[in-house]
């Protein structure tokens, strides 16, 4: 079983922010994310979308997200 839950898109992209992630630039609901040490993400969904588990831990893979960060 995993230990993500289900958040909404604006609460990810703020955890993102919180943990040392910026905003490069932003075109539409795509947002090319950039963080020191890390590669770009570009972080493509729009504020109330949820998302669940599996996508949380893909995001979580490029991004060094934790549960305990949302």
């Amino acid at each position: 079983m995993t230990v993500w839950r289900a958040a909404n898109a604006r609460r990810v992209l703020a955890a993102l922010l919180r943990i040392g992630w910026t905003i490069k630039r932003e075109t539409g609901s795509h947002r090319t994310l950039a963080r020191e040490g890390w590669p770009n993400y570009v972080f493509a969904f729009h504020d109330n979308d949820e998302l669940g588990p599996k996508m949380l831990s893909r995001i979580a893979k490029h991004t060094g997200l934790t549960p305990e960060d949302l």
